[in-house]
């Protein structure tokens, strides 16, 4: 075997990572770009373990997602009941009177009386809000509903007809369409289509498809849009029952999907939806989006105080944990890295996403699985020498406890040893908080 070159004095990341998800070509999306539409505020309010939350802190979450660079948002179901309808239309408001790029849209049953709130608020705030306009497909679906074709035809006949001559735009969405038979799923979205749809929707309402079921679902309905003799847009919509909810959403871009769809943290109905944050931050590091993702934690930390669900420590890119290590190699590695004085370095040393896309910075703690750099490196970080003496002390701590321990309980060490502040040396790297 013959040994890699070694890298050059001054590398590059691309020198020091061998990237296999690019190895045979660069990852690319078929129809040029992939758009974001965020459900946070309808589906996602659909969990059985979140809080609805008052209107100043979802037009909180609506200027956060404007500041990602999210493309549309659903803003709620406005048939559910007056509070529904008022706060749709206070958000799609906002859109106007904050002059927002991201595009309003609403949810609705293929139903003229679900549609016809939709129209008023459009009327009344002054744009085109987009219906979203759902309707089970699946055999599971028409057995227990009674349900026939012909009857949910003739449904989206009118529900969309009525919408369209109503100005609004629509996307039609077929419920359960993961679990729909190829024969039912072409009738319906030819018949939105001729009614007027637009966009249409794939949806994983149960979280049922691995990532080769999305492959051969896109590409059949990607196949009805493209030989329907519109201009049709198609989006997905996928659940996360089966935990490959984020996955998913990323081979049905790959697969032609024009839009995928997601919300803050996942939140959702059962297991919840994608990962908004997670398909921003996986598409950005793929190189096929370019926004901005500095205020990601602000949505996801927002999103969650205000329906009071907890971010887990070891959540992807946000949670507490996501940049933190006290494990002694993996520290040791990154104060190295740091050492060089290239950011980017310690960054990715023990990464695969920089901490520095979200505004964040690696974090350096000491517990039982640490070494003696770790506690060196937190002693100067927070302006200590580190004596020889005083690291073996609070080294030893370490040793004793059963997790990392906490600045009160290394400064009590501190105190005890009687060390004095020097100034930080700072660098980048946190400590135990």
């Amino acid at each position: 075997m013959i040994p890699p070159d070694p890298p050059s004095p001054n590398p590059t990341l691309e020198d020091l990572i061998y990237d296999w998800n690019r190895a045979e070509a660069p990852p690319s999306l078929p129809r040029g770009r992939v758009t974001f539409d965020d459900e946070t505020l309808r589906d996602g309010l659909q969990s059985a373990s979140v809080s609805d939350p008052p209107l100043e802190d979802k037009l909180r979450i609506l200027h956060l997602m404007e500041d990602l660079g999210i493309d549309s948002a659903d803003l709620g179901l406005p048939a559910a009941g007056p509070r529904a309808f008022a706060d749709t239309l206070a958000l799609v408001r906002e859109t106007v009177h904050g002059a927002m790029t991201l595009r309003p849209n609403a949810a609705a049953r293929t139903m003229i009386k679900d549609v016809e709130p939709i129209a008023d608020i459009s009327q009344k705030a002054g744009c085109a809000v987009e219906v979203a306009m759902f309707v089970g497909s699946s055999p599971i679906r028409f057995y227990t509903e009674s349900w026939t074709l012909d009857r949910l035809l003739r449904m989206t006949e009118e529900a969309v007809g009525f919408a369209v001559d109503h100005g609004l735009p629509v996307m039609f969405v077929t419920e359960d369409t993961t679990r729909a038979t190829p024969e039912t799923i072409r009738a319906l979205y030819l018949a939105a289509i001729r009614s007027g749809a637009r966009r249409i929707t794939v949806a994983d309402t149960v979280g049922h498809v691995v990532p080769a079921g999305v492959e051969a679902v896109v590409r059949f309905v990607r196949d009805i849009a493209d030989h329907c003799g519109e201009d049709v847009l198609l989006d997905w919509h996928g659940h996360n029952d089966r935990g490959l909810a984020v996955v998913n959403a990323l081979t049905a871009a790959f697969c032609g999907a024009d839009q995928v769809h997601g919300t803050a943290l996942g939140v959702g109905e059962r297991c919840g939806n994608a990962a908004m944050d997670q398909l921003l931050v996986n598409f950005k590091l793929m190189g096929l989006v370019q926004n901005d993702l500095g205020r990601l934690a602000d949505y996801c930390e927002t999103a969650a105080g205000s329906m009071h669900v907890e971010i887990p420590d070891n959540y992807p890119v946000i949670g507490r944990d996501a940049f933190r290590t006290a494990t002694g190699v993996h520290a040791a590695a990154v104060i190295k890295a740091a050492s060089r004085g290239e950011a980017w370095l310690k960054d990715m040393i023990y990464s695969s996403v920089p901490a520095s896309l979200i505004g964040r910075d690696q974090i350096i703690e000491i517990g039982p699985m640490s070494g003696l750099s770790n506690v060196t490196y937190w002693l100067t970080n927070h302006g200590y020498a580190a004596e020889p003496a005083l690291a073996a002390k609070i080294f030893a701590e370490a040793k004793k406890a059963k997790s990392v321990l906490t600045e009160r309980e290394i400064l009590d060490v501190v105190e005890r040893h009687g060390a004095a502040t020097e100034a930080p040396h700072g660098g980048g790297l946190g400590g135990s908080g």
